[in-house]
């Protein structure tokens, strides 16, 4: 039986974890933010506790009410919508600080970081090797993060883009009529669009808990949590297209703006995947025809009856 696994951040991603910790019988404590958050998530079997990672003397209580006891710690709490630097320093670069502290006797302790962290714009393939040199002031702030959590013996996962049931920006906005062509002209061009790369919930769950239970030796230290298949934008939204039956999105030009800066690369597995991990959903689509609760969970009830069959996966 594992040490008592600390999720700090209770959200989409960490109940998820909690959920997986659940079917295995091994115990846990999520923290959240907010007092109403936490007694929600105990109500719906999840025990938690509210806890600001941001502020060291509400860490510190956590830790006073847990005891000396040996714990994982696992760093999957979100910034927030609002994306601006001092968030992301607060939750990610102070809450990491602070959980160390806080845990001197932590036998693991995991970083989710994100694979936007690779600012290549090329199409190229990028695994933990390449650089990662963001050029945006969050991204250099995950990096510092990642950095320190390496330097103190820990773990960092970067994530691709986490979806499954009831989270879903890709399909939302497509049915919604909002999905978009990524082409830009200039060098490098994409016709295509842009590379997509994703991670089912469940999948980035397994794969935090896969790498946890690996002795120290065995356990990659940095690796990206993304699935098999990256998938360009215009063969995607057309798969899409004919599956519900509606016309192919528009082209334009990348929004440079978004939230963690437009990319276009493709995010290698394969580290993960040699230290014994496989995902559930291999790809996007996988999940789309084999996740039962994830269609209806994005789709209205009327575009989920109309909609016709998935067409077969394609070769390789």
């Amino acid at each position: 039986m594992p040490p008592l696994t600390v999720i700090a951040g209770c959200g989409y991603l960490g109940s998820a974890l909690a959920r997986e910790l659940i079917a295995l019988g091994h115990p846990f404590l999520a923290l959240t933010r907010q007092e109403a958050s936490a007694a929600a998530l105990t109500a719906d079997g999840i025990p938690t506790l509210a806890c600001d990672l941001s502020e060291a003397a509400s860490v510190a209580a956590i830790a006073a009410q847990i005891g000396p006891a040996p714990v994982r710690l696992v760093h999957c709490a979100a910034s927030g919508r609002g994306g601006r630097a001092e968030q992301y320093r607060a939750v990610y670069l102070q809450g990491c600080r602070h959980l160390r502290a806080a845990f001197p006797q932590a036998e693991r302790f995991f970083f989710t970081s994100s694979t936007s962290v690779y600012p290549q714009i090329g199409g190229e393939l990028v695994d933990e090797s390449t650089p990662a040199v963001p050029d945006r002031e969050t991204g250099r702030i995950l990096r510092q993060t990642e950095e320190e959590t390496l330097a103190a013996g820990g773990l960092v996962g970067r994530l691709a883009g986490i979806y499954g049931p009831g989270r879903s920006f890709l399909l939302k906005n497509f049915l919604d009529g909002q999905a978009v062509i990524d082409v830009r002209t200039e060098a490098p061009a994409t016709p295509e669009g842009r590379w997509v790369n994703q991670i089912h919930v469940r999948d980035a769950a397994r794969a935090i808990l896969h790498l946890l239970d690996l002795s120290p030796p065995l356990a990659p230290r940095l690796c990206n949590i993304a699935d098999s298949t990256p998938l360009l934008q215009r063969s995607l939204y057309q798969r899409l297209s004919q599956r519900f039956q509606r016309p192919l999105p528009p082209e334009a030009l990348p929004d440079l703006d978004r939230k963690r800066g437009w990319t276009h690369k493709q995010v290698s597995n394969a580290r993960l995947r040699a230290s014994g991990w496989e995902p559930l959903y291999p790809d996007w689509f996988h999940a789309l025809e084999e996740d039962p609760a994830f269609l209806p969970s994005i789709a209205d009830h009327g575009v989920f009856l109309a909609a016709s069959t998935l067409p077969a996966h394609p070769a390789g």
